[in-house]
Formats: structure tokens, sequence, C-alpha cells
């Protein structure tokens, strides 16, 4: 529109014509494009898949499924002869820990909403690989009760983020129709830690003694729950999800701010006053426990309203801190932190997903999904690898710690949340009509 009127006005000028004011009577300004910092408008699946596939093959390449000795650099293909200089053979990123529990999390998600099945045959064959493995370094361990090895964390986990996303992971793969590796050892040693060995609060509260004694971390909700919620399905026994709603209650009891709608990343037991530093990421995690729970928790139990209700606080307390660019700040309530990558696709997969089980209106937040999303696909670059993503981050009491932790391509919290992101866009996508009306994006049923 800019353009055209622009030669109008030359062509003009040139033949000595003068030029008909361009105002509200002479032309459509309320059609002409506006300037977007994001792209503006209703992703397509193609675009979506396009973004995947990138970091699939990002991915694919440089998370290698091989052990090696970390002297001689020579291969390990004979697992009997696993030792302490056994390793996994170095890649981008680690095939055991948290972050990578959201990857495989986001491969199996991605398969079950495009069809392809070259995600989900991802996490299978890591997972297969870590299952085949496993009894050989149990092996070791009785030759050399002292040994330290690549499974160590696995077979001895030390603290929630050792397990709890790839216990989740895990029972997920472990479920599906085609899976002909056995995960229940791990499974079980995940499950024993989470339930029987995490220091809690006298009132069964997860806790953690760092940087205090009695810390609460918003992190550590996902780093639990979801496991819970997934082993009371696994095993069938309620008591799973009991634990699973009783943290949710109890964490956002000491930690949501209802005025605000966010989370406080950290609570200490024995502070007078509770900072609020309201960190992107971490209330990224609270968010996604409660879509997660509510996936597997029985529609008859007694805490589903109200882990619902809170979802709902939450997403609005979200949604009214989301920038014009489609991003949220590294610390939300600040403007003046950096925008940050990992937490706005977390926020994206989990709106999107409260929108497409009914938990919110579709009509109100899937506009601004829909930014989300077009904000992090800006952010996967060519080579597959995922920008603008905060650095693993403890807890601090001050903003210039928030303000100042680095951003990677290597942050492995980024990946997980991006997966998980756009194939719960596909399905958006795919299940409403969504469409530009005067300008705006709207949905219609």
């Amino acid at each position: 529109m800019k353009t055209t009127l622009t030669v109008l006005l030359i062509l003009a000028a040139s033949f000595g014509i003068q030029a008909q004011k361009v105002n509200d009577s002479t032309s459509p300004l309320h059609l002409m494009k506006p300037a977007y910092d994001t792209p503006y408008g209703k992703p397509e699946v193609k675009s979506i898949t396009e973004v995947l596939d990138r970091i699939y093959t990002y991915l694919d390449k440089t998370t290698p499924m091989a052990l090696i000795n970390k002297e001689t650099q020579s291969e390990v293909t004979d697992y009997s002869k696993v030792d302490e200089n056994t390793i996994f053979k170095p890649g981008d990123f680690r095939l055991v820990s948290y972050e990578w529990g959201v990857t495989y999390a986001g491969m199996l998600l991605a398969t079950e909403t495009s069809g392809d099945p070259k995600y989900a045959n991802y996490t299978k064959n890591r997972l297969k690989f870590l299952a085949e493995i496993q009894p050989w370094f149990i092996k070791l361990e009785q030759k050399q009760p002292d040994a330290r090895h690549a499974m160590t964390r696995v077979l001895h986990p030390h603290v929630l983020d050792d397990c709890g996303a790839m216990c989740t992971a895990m029972i997920k793969t472990q479920q599906m129709d085609v899976f002909d590796g056995d995960l229940k050892p791990m499974i079980t040693t995940f499950a024993d830690y989470i339930s029987n060995k995490e220091f809690r609060f006298t009132d069964g509260t997860l806790a953690r003694n760092r940087p205090f004694p009695n810390s609460l971390w918003l992190d550590d909700l996902f780093m639990s729950v979801p496991a819970l919620a997934q082993l009371g399905k696994y095993t069938g026994e309620k008591k799973y999800f009991d634990d699973a709603v009783k943290q949710v209650q109890q964490f956002s009891a000491r930690m949501f701010n209802p005025e605000k709608g966010l989370f406080m990343h950290g609570w200490i037991l024995g502070m007078d006053e509770h900072p609020q530093f309201h960190w992107a990421r971490a209330n990224g995690w609270a968010v996604m426990t409660m879509v997660e729970l509510l996936e597997v928790l029985p529609e008859n139990h007694a805490g589903r309203a109200k882990v619902i209700d809170l979802l709902r606080k939450h997403i609005r307390g979200l949604a009214n801190y989301q920038t014009s660019t489609g991003f949220w700040h590294q610390l939300i309530d600040r403007n003046d932190s950096y925008l940050e990558t990992s937490a706005t696709a977390i926020y994206t997969y989990s709106i999107a997903r409260a929108i497409n089980r009914g938990y919110v209106d579709a009509a109100v937040y899937s506009p601004m999904v829909c930014l989300a999303w077009n904000a992090v696909a800006s952010k996967v670059n060519e080579q597959g690898q995922v920008e603008g993503t905060c650095v693993g981050t403890g807890m601090g009491f001050d903003p210039a710690f928030y303000y100042y932790r680095p951003v990677n391509v290597y942050a492995a919290h980024g990946y997980g949340p991006v997966l998980l992101a756009g194939a719960e866009m596909i399905q958006l996508i795919k299940t409403h009509k969504i469409e530009i009306n005067d300008s705006a994006l709207m949905l219609y049923q």
C-alpha cells in the first residue's frame, strides 16, 4: 500500500499533475500494513513443521548414541567391557538430563500431532540405548562399589533434576504401542527417589537445602509433579496423584501472587519476607506442570477443579505481561529485562494445550499464542539451533542476578519447549478456525 501510493505521487509530479492529498477521505488507511517486529497472523502447519524439522536434524546429528573410552577415544561396543573410563560420546547436549527429558517428550508429541514417526524414533532409540547399557553399569558397580561412571546419576539420583523429567519421558515411551526397550528398572529407581528420598518439609512439600536450609524452588514443581502424575497412571496407584496435587497446592500457597497471577522463583522457610522475582522459565515450569498433571489426573479426583482454577489464573497473569513482539521478559514483570525464548516457548505450549483441552477460552487466548509461536519460530536459526535461551539459573535475591544471566544456543533448556510448542500449535491450527478479520487475528468456533 505504501509503495503504491509513493509511485503514484512520483508519477503525478513528473507529469505536472497536482497529487491528491492522501488522507482518510481519499485512501483506506486502515488497510495499511503495520511494520510488525514479529510476523503477525496465523501460523501454517507447513511452516511449523519446517521449524521442527530443522531442530530435529540438528539434534539427531549432535546427540550421538554411543559410549567411548575417554582415554583412548575409541568406541565401546562390547558393553561387558564398560569401566570408569567409559563415557558417553560427546555431543552438543547430554542424553541424560532434565532438559533432555523435556526434549524426549517434545519429540514424542511432534510425532503425535504431525504424524511423522522420525521424532518419536529419536526418543525411542536413545531411551532404548540407555536401557541396554544400564545393566552393564550395575555389574560394574558390583565389581567396584565406589565406581563413578556415565550412568551414576541414573542409578543413584541426587536431586529431582536427575530424575523427574526423564522419568516422565520414559513412562510415556514405555507405554507406547511400539517400543521394545525395557525402561522399567530406571522408572522404578526414579520413582523411589522422588517419593521416598528427596528432602521434604514436614507437611510433605518437596524442597532443597540450598542455597539455604528449607528452600522451595518453583522449578521443582516440574521436576516432580508430571512424573508423579504419570506414575499414577502407570501403576494405577492413587497415592501418586494425591502427592502430585498436594505439591501444586502447597507450592502455590507459598509462592503464587494472586494479584499478579505469577509465581515467585524461590521461597525460604527461614525468611520473614519473601523477595518476589518472577523468573520467566520457572513460571514456565509451573504452568507446564499443571497442564501435564491434568493430562492424566482422573476426572473425579478431588483436587482437579482447584488445579484448573489455578491454571486459569496463572495463564491470565502471563497473558497480561506478553510483549508486543510475542515474547516475555526474563523477569516477567520487569520490561527492561531481556526477552527470553525458552519461557516464551513453554507458555506457547502450555496455553495452546489449555486451549486444546478446553481449560481456557479459545477465542481469548488463541491470537496471543499464535503471536507467541511466531516469536519463538523466529529464534530457530538455519542450523536448527534455538537462540535467546537463558542458561541454567539458580535462585537469586537481587535483580542483577536474573538480568545478566547469559543466553546461549547450547542452553539445552530451549529445545524441548520449542518442540512441544510447535507440536501443540499444529494441533491447535488443525482443530480451530483462525483467520484475519479487519486486520486482527481472530478465532471462530
